[in-house]
C-alpha cells in the first residue's frame, strides 16, 4: 500500500475536460496551501485526446498552473507534485510497489470504445488501498469512468463528480452519480477546493 503521506489524485475526462482539467491544475495548488498540506498529491490523468494532440495538451496545462504536467512514462515512478497524462494511445494504468506508484502503459483494446479509458485507470487503483486516493469524474460524453469510480469508491476511495450546470456534457459524471458511485457532486470551480479539504481531513 502507499505511504501515509503519498496521495494521488486520478481524473478522468473527456468532452470539455482540457478546460475543465485547465481550471482544476490551476487552482489546486493554493487550495492545497489554504489547507496547509506541505505535500501535493501525485495527479494521473485520463482525458480522451487523439494522439497527435496529447502531448500539446501536457503543454497547455503546463503553462495554465504551477504544477509540472507530462505525458506518463511506461515503468517511470510517480512523484508528489506533479501530473501525468494518458498519451492518447495508450491506457495509463497505475501500480503500487513498497509505498510507491508507478506508470504503466497499457496496450490493451479500447474500453466502451475509448483508448486511453478512463475505466482502466480507475480499476487499476481499485486493487490497492485508497486510503489517500481520490477519484474524480470531469465533463463528458458517454459511460467510461463510471463504472471504475464506483470501483473505487467501494474499495474506499473518496470520489467526487462535476455537477451537470459545469459540465459541457453531464455523461460520464451523470453517468457515476446515478451508479451511486459518488460521494460529492460540485461545479468545476469547487473541485479544487474540495479535493484540497479532503486531503487534509484523510491526513
Amino acid at each position: 500500500m502507499a505511504t501515509e503521506k503519498q496521495s494521488l489524485v486520478a481524473v478522468g475526462a473527456s468532452t470539455g475536460g482540457t478546460k475543465a482539467l485547465a481550471t482544476l491544475l490551476a487552482q489546486l495548488p493554493g487550495q492545497l496551501a489554504q489547507y496547509g498540506l506541505p505535500v501535493e498529491p501525485i495527479i494521473a490523468v485520463t482525458q480522451h485526446i487523439d494522439s497527435g494532440f496529447a502531448r500539446a495538451l501536457a503543454d497547455s496545462l503546463n503553462k495554465a498552473g504551477s504544477l509540472q504536467v507530462s505525458l506518463a512514462e511506461n515503468g517511470e515512478q510517480m512523484e508528489s507534485g506533479r501530473v501525468y497524462l494518458a498519451p492518447g494511445d495508450s491506457h495509463l494504468l497505475v501500480d503500487c510497489c513498497d509505498g510507491n506508484y508507478f506508470c504503466r502503459l497499457g496496450d490493451g483494446p479500447p474500453r466502451d470504445k475509448c483508448k486511453p479509458s478512463v475505466d482502466a485507470l480507475f480499476e487499476s487503483l481499485a486493487a490497492h488501498s485508497l486510503d489517500q486516493v481520490i477519484g474524480v469524474l470531469l465533463t463528458g460524453m458517454g459511460k467510461d469512468g463510471a463504472k471504475g469510480l464506483l470501483a473505487m469508491h467501494q474499495q474506499g476511495a473518496y470520489t467526487v463528480a462535476q455537477d451537470e450546470d459545469s459540465s459541457v456534457i453531464w455523461g460520464m459524471p451523470g453517468e457515476a452519480v446515478r451508479l451511486g458511485a459518488v460521494n460529492d457532486v460540485v461545479a468545476i470551480d469547487e473541485m479544487a477546493e474540495k479535493i484540497a479539504s479532503v486531503l487534509a481531513t484523510r491526513k
